[in-house]
Parts: C-alpha cells; structure tokens; sequence
C-alpha cells in the first residue's frame, strides 16, 4: 500500500465516544489495571515525522516491564516501510493516574 501521508482518519465524536465506551465495558478495560489512554508530547511526535520520508505513524502494542498495555509510535514511510532505525516512542503518560477532565471520550 502506497502512502501519502494525508490519508483519511477522521471519525466522529459520536463514533470514538462508542468504541472508547465499548472499551471500558470489555474484559480487557474492566481488568484492574486497565490502562485507558495515554499522552505523547508533541515534541516526540514532531521528531518522528520530521525525519527524511517520514509520511506518517504507525504504532505497535506491547507491554511494559510492569505488565501494562503500552504503545510504540515509529515513523513510516510512503513505501509503508517503519523507520526503525530512527526515532522511537513509548513513554507515554498513562491514564490513569495521568487522566483529563471527564469528556465524551472517558466517562
């Protein structure tokens, strides 16, 4: 699959406050350690996509030394090749403790 880097991820908050919801209700999100969303700072993001070819993100799954559920965020290229060899995310701010004001999207 050939990337551009403007594909189309738009959903409505209708349609992420049902899946985040659904989420929540699960086995997985119930656990009582469920991690249910994170933060990245923008400058991590900004230094993924500013390396050469970078179009976009992709992220991977894993778990941590803790055992809890985390995300690696690599850059991708047009080719949908991952620039491994650049820079890489995980640590992200986990909700909870690190949880925003109640919104459509976590109640």
């Amino acid at each position: 699959m050939q990337l551009t880097g403007n594909e189309d991820h738009h959903i409505t908050l209708d349609a992420a406050a049902a899946i985040t919801a659904a989420y929540r209700v699960s086995a997985e999100g119930k656990a009582g350690r469920a991690v249910l969303g994170g933060v990245f700072g923008r400058g991590i993001i900004d230094q993924i996509l500013a390396q050469p070819g970078c179009v976009g993100l992709r992220y991977y799954y894993g778990i941590d030394k803790s055992s809890a559920p985390v995300l690696v965020l690599v850059g991708v290229t047009a080719d949908n090749n991952d620039i491994w060899q650049g820079t890489l995310a995980e640590v992200a701010y986990p909700c909870p403790p690190i949880c925003p004001m109640p919104n459509p999207l976590n109640r």
